[in-house]
């Protein structure tokens, strides 16, 4: 933080502005790892939605807390930050949100400030900033608990002296003291007296005053987390903290193929009857094909992989809650410093494997642009989730299932590791030609936070699975679902006697067999090139698209669709395959954020072009080797 404002002992004491919309605005801040978004999730639950602001890519979520007596506040989450001066768009978003400057939006009624009790001394010249606002603010001091088991300890009502403004003790993970947090939002705190303090201007202002104000308040700092220093020590060794990554990454993996398996017998099980009911409850014709060989079978063929979509997600969860994934971004920024790059590119790459569209938003935390851009552009190559279905369905039908590291890892889950290898080499590769030519600059230092490690809550990690889980199944339900929808149209017309014709008379064969020439030196046939059309809208679309084609009954199930495959595609053609989604810059929504976050087609074209022309040259490369 570069300053910090005075005048703070006014501050929640000032009436909410009047606003004509009835539903109170609660904005609720923090700094990175103050465990805002855990109280928000407690707050809220699930009646929360995710949206961008306007003109700007920093996604927020806005959620509805349902309170005692009837009341309900709608709570904003906004970006973690260390001060509201506007150096990134993150900081300009929540200075322009508390201003009410920003478009379609109110000033907010009041404010909800987080902060890490444990680390007090270095959060609290964000409060001076908040509090300066003249907006009834509540000072919530998090984490209570690992505060007392640590020795540590403060006087909250002597610090809200010194603050001019409430503050509560609480753990968000626990729930101990979030009633406090409630009977803010309906008004039932008291605001403590009138506190002025002078004007304080620099950093090292900024800090003695925050030393102050903590021996004021009888702060004590707790001790230092004794197994934190222990597993850093390990983490953290230049040795074995690499090694003790790659394992965890294989470990990972591994479960993907073997944990996953009956959950998705069992969803393909589902399928598969729902299939034959539906069936049977529609006559024959044109509207029975439509709603089982159309929708059902090209959405169902997308929905069996969500086991192992959750299982991922279910893992990264966890590593980040306990606070190892922090220590990872260490272990990588040296390898993002060989490449030209810093340790801030780590994050977005990280969320890429989730997907590209938010990983690109989260770029907005670097300030050098030629970084920033690098790494938007090389973030499509890190394997998002939508590439899973198509790797694992490919893998499953071609690669037998061995052990690979005795019984550490299998021939199918080395399979997938190195696939998600080969995107990470790419896109090191690329920010190396990149950084060193066109986007060439000074390498910025790299200073990140490393909280304390943390058991990962149940609530924390339940929600964001469930988060995911509909956000996936809302996706199957509006791209893939129209996606099927167009390729069975495409497949039933023009109709022969009445009929559907033969799929490779129909518009759909037609469109596929004209590209075919272009595809045939990758070792794919008109089939695939027809999936791989449709999966431009999507990636995952084409395992949708090729149960629509291949399994045109509920009986054609993952293990029918793989036995087509192995009919169509040669082990050339099928390794070829997976090259080319490795590489290939296959998601529209990708792209128009690109275009959205650079502010022009320049570069999004360039990315296209570039990954497109990389996909094609490397399929045909490994079809020529492997025949």
């Amino acid at each position: 933080m570069s300053s910090c404002h005075g005048s703070i002992g006014t501050a929640g004491l000032a009436k909410p502005p009047q606003v004509a919309a009835p539903q109170k605005l609660v904005a609720l801040i923090g700094p990175p790892n103050s465990g805002k978004t855990t109280l928000f999730n407690r707050l809220t639950g699930l009646r929360q939605k995710v949206a961008n602001f306007p003109g700007v890519t920093v996604e927020h979520h806005i959620g509805r807390a349902h309170l005692p007596g009837r009341h309900n506040v709608d709570i904003i989450d906004l970006p973690g930050i260390y001060s509201l001066n506007p150096r990134s768009e993150d900081e300009q978003v929540t200075y322009d949100v508390l201003h009410g400057r920003m478009p379609g939006l109110r000033r907010p009624d009041g404010v909800i400030l987080v902060l890490d009790s444990t680390s007090l001394q270095r959060h609290l010249p964000l409060a001076a900033a908040v509090l300066t606002l003249r907006l009834p603010t509540l000072v919530v001091l998090n984490m209570a608990d690992e505060l007392r088991e640590r020795g540590g300890g403060v006087d909250t009502e002597a610090l809200a002296n010194q603050l001019g403004a409430p503050v509560v003790l609480i753990s968000a993970a626990t729930g101990e003291g979030v009633k406090s947090v409630a009977q803010f939002l309906t008004g039932g705190i008291a605001v403590p007296r009138l506190v002025e303090l002078p004007v304080i201007q620099d950093v090292p202002a900024c800090r003695q005053w925050a030393r102050e104000v903590s021996r004021s308040a009888r702060y004590t700092h707790p001790a230092p987390p004794v197994w934190t220093q222990r597993l850093d020590a390990l983490f953290l060794h230049p040795l074995w903290g690499p090694l003790i990554f790659a394992v965890v990454v294989a470990a990972v993996f591994q479960s993907i193929f073997t944990w996953a398996r009956p959950l998705m017998d069992a969803v393909q099980a589902a399928i598969t009857a729902s299939g034959e009911m539906l069936r049977a409850a529609l006559p024959p014709g044109w509207l029975q094909s439509l709603a089982v060989d159309g929708v059902w079978s090209g959405v169902g063929a997308v929905v069996v992989f969500l086991p192992q979509i959750l299982l991922l997600f279910l893992f990264i969860s966890v590593l980040e809650d306990s606070g190892y994934l922090a220590r990872a971004a260490l272990i990588a920024d040296r390898t993002m410093a060989r490449v030209g790059l810093q340790g801030k590119s780590f994050i977005p790459l990280l969320s890429a494997y989730a997907c590209a569209v938010p990983a690109i938003m989260a770029t907005r935390t670097i300030e050098n642009r030629r970084d920033r851009i690098a790494t938007i552009l090389i973030a499509p190559f890190m394997t998002c989730s939508a590439r899973l279905p198509v790797y694992t369905l490919i893998i499953a039908a071609f690669i037998p299932e061995r052990p690979f590291l005795g019984p550490f890892l299998g021939t199918r889950a080395a399979a997938l590791l190195g696939l998600y290898l080969l995107g990470f080499l790419a896109a090191i590769a690329t920010a190396k030609i990149l950084k060193s030519s066109i986007l060439k600059s000074e390498r910025a230092p790299f200073v990140l936070e490393l909280p304390p490690y943390r058991m990962p809550t149940l609530s924390s990690v339940g929600l964001r699975l469930l988060d995911r889980a509909l956000a996936f199944l809302k996706r199957a339900g509006t791209v893939i679902l129209g996606i099927s929808i167009l390729l069975w149209i495409l497949a039933s017309v023009p109709p022969a006697d009445g009929q559907p014709p033969p799929i490779q008379h129909s518009l759909a064969g037609t469109l596929g067999r004209a590209i075919e020439p272009l595809i045939e030196p990758l070792g794919f046939n008109w089939k695939i090139g027809i999936g791989l059309i449709t999966s431009l809208a999507a990636r995952e679309v084409i395992v949708g698209t090729l149960g629509t084609i291949y399994g045109m009954d509920p009986d054609h199930n993952s293990a029918g669709l793989q036995q087509a495959l192995q009919k169509e595609l040669t082990f050339g053609g099928a390794v070829a395959l997976l090259v080319f989604f490795a590489f290939a810059m296959q998601c529209m929504s990708t792209l128009a954020v690109v275009r959205r976050e650079t502010g022009s087609w320049k570069w999004p074209a360039i990315q296209f072009l570039y990954m497109g022309a990389l996909a094609y040259a490397s399929a045909w490369a490994v079809h020529r080797l492997l025949g």
